[in-house]
């Protein structure tokens, strides 16, 4: 719209200045060489504009005819370009999936056509790594950090290339050298694995605050990642340094309320120092964000010296806060079993017990075939029962972190290094049963006493031939069961046949009525 305006203001100034021209007359006299020419003013301007036309482009052919040799050569060079970029291309699409032959053909014919452009050195790397040819990467990648504009992408290659042959100082080394011209977000994670690896929680502490500083994570990554360390860094001074290592603990659980660690750490701390009011708040706010075995433990446990009573009363203080949490029942249970209040114990545990798709935990039957022990003794029937089916129940969740499975929580995953990698979680079941189940594992017509005592006896074997028989009478056999004097032998079934129930042993008579759940009639598992 503006160039239209402007246009049809050019265009009338032109009407009104050649308007003005035509109510002026006048005349141009030429007089050169005895030669008179006379005309208008209009027509000597029309011919003198006419004349610079004719110049202008006699000038363009001449200079065309001039630069035709480099403009022949500048499209060559274009043609040759575009051909490159072209196999540049191809070359790109061949690494990516994976067809080593045809993208190192491509690679060659880029570099014939376009030289050692940033580019041509990328699809180089990238062949060689395809082709497993790590020299040729790494020289690759070392000719990239000669060029400014490719600096950084021939350090990260650099670092893939050193970790990859397990050289973590080199690696290291190359990201430190990134990081040092911009945080990047491969370089800061690269420096965090290398510190936490060693240990070295300040310097981990660092970096992460350099990365949330660039923007290269974000500020709840950066909270998270803080809390764990300083946890880790808490842990290590518990000992050596108890109000550093408090600050710290209090500090991570500012930085993530759920992060159980800390809160059982800053809890343990301030009830040595005595504060237990502190500690007793400080472990009831972070069971409420996170119910867990361990912040039940250490706030059951808060005084020293107190009595299994005490214990329990206060365990049934911390249950109340998040009564829907199977951890509540179980930390009353333990504490009533401690107590020897069964009956209490038993009660909390009812609900998890009612039935339900969900079957028992490991934990859960182990504390039940607990509580029968305690009050029964060992000769129990129930007691057999509980633990048979501790045999084959699902995991109680733990810390799992790739695929490893710690009671203990810890600030890295011991596999990869990587920070904040535990997780509070349930592992998969399995379909094989564990190797103690398979060992009770026997024909069905063999009672359970026969298999709760057979791996005391040893199994028959085929007597050494002896020289001559002994002439002393045999001493008189203890009197027991004819079974048990010739055990049968042990036959182990299949793994998934230890999904099935263990048939009651003679002498035991299961739940009694009065503890009996409708859910608990109906064969284990």
């Amino acid at each position: 719209m503006i160039r239209l305006i402007v246009f049809l203001v050019l265009l009338a100034a032109a009407a009104l200045g050649l308007s003005w021209l035509a109510d002026r007359p006048g005349e141009i006299v030429l007089t050169w060489q005895g030669m008179r020419i006379e005309t208008s003013v209009l027509v000597g301007l029309a011919g003198l504009i006419g004349a610079f036309i004719v110049l202008l482009v006699i000038w363009s052919l001449l200079r065309f005819i001039f630069r035709l040799p480099s403009l022949v050569a500048l499209t060559t060079r274009a043609r040759r370009r575009n051909r490159g970029y072209a196999a540049l291309s191809r070359g790109m699409i061949a690494a990516a999936s994976g067809d080593a032959r045809y993208a190192m053909r491509a690679t060659r014919e880029a570099e014939k056509l376009i030289g050692e452009d940033p580019l041509t050195l990328l699809l180089r790397a990238q062949t060689a790594q395809l082709e497993g040819d790590r020299h040729v990467a790494e020289t690759t990648f070392s000719r990239m950090v000669e060029r400014p504009e490719t600096r950084l992408l021939g350090l990260r290659g650099l670092h893939a290339e050193a970790a990859r042959r397990g050289d973590d100082r080199a690696a290291n080394l190359y990201a430190k050298q990134a990081h040092r011209i911009t945080p990047l977000a491969w370089a800061g994670e690269a420096l965090l694995d290398w510190h936490v690896r060693r240990g070295e929680w300040r310097e981990a502490l660092d970096i992460v605050e350099t990365n949330r500083t660039q923007k290269a994570i974000t500020r709840e990554q950066a909270d998270r990642q803080r809390a764990v360390l300083l946890t880790a860094q808490a842990r290590e001074e518990l000992d050596r340094d108890p109000e550093t290592s408090l600050k710290d603990a209090r500090t991570a659980l500012k930085l993530a309320p759920a992060l159980v660690p800390a809160a059982v750490i800053a809890g343990d701390l301030l009830a040595r120092r005595g504060d237990l009011r502190k500690a007793a708040r400080l472990l009831e706010a972070a069971w409420r964000e996170a119910a867990h075995p361990d912040i039940a433990q250490a706030y059951v446990h808060l005084r020293a010296g107190d009595a299994a009573r005490e214990r329990l009363s206060r365990a049934e203080t911390l249950a109340a806060l998040n009564p829907r949490d199977n951890e509540s029942a179980f930390a009353v249970a333990r504490a009533a079993l401690e107590a020897r209040d069964f009956e209490k114990a038993r009660f909390a545990l009812a609900p998890l017990l009612a039935g339900g798709e969900a079957r028992p935990t490991r934990r859960l039957c182990l504390l039940m075939a607990d509580i029968e022990q305690t009050e029964h003794g060992a000769h129990s029937g129930t007691l057999r029962e509980w633990l048979a089916r501790a045999a084959r129940a699902p995991r109680d969740p733990a810390w799992i972190a790739d695929g490893v499975i710690s009671d203990r929580w810890e600030p890295a995953s011991p596999v990869t290094g990587k920070l904040d990698a535990f997780r509070w979680a349930a592992p998969q079941d399995q379909l094989a049963a564990p190797d103690d189940w398979l060992a009770l594992t026997t024909e069905p017509d063999v009672q359970d006493e026969t298999i709760l005592q057979a791996p005391a006896l040893e199994a028959p074997t085929a007597p050494e031939p002896e020289p001559a028989p002994t002439a002393v009478e045999p001493p008189e056999p203890a009197p027991q069961p004819a079974p048990l004097a010739t055990p049968r032998p042990v036959v182990i079934k299949p793994p998934v046949q230890a999904l099935y129930p263990m048939p009651h042993a003679p002498d035991d008579p299961g739940l009694r009525r009065e503890e009996e759940a409708p859910a608990e009639r109906r064969p284990f598992g």
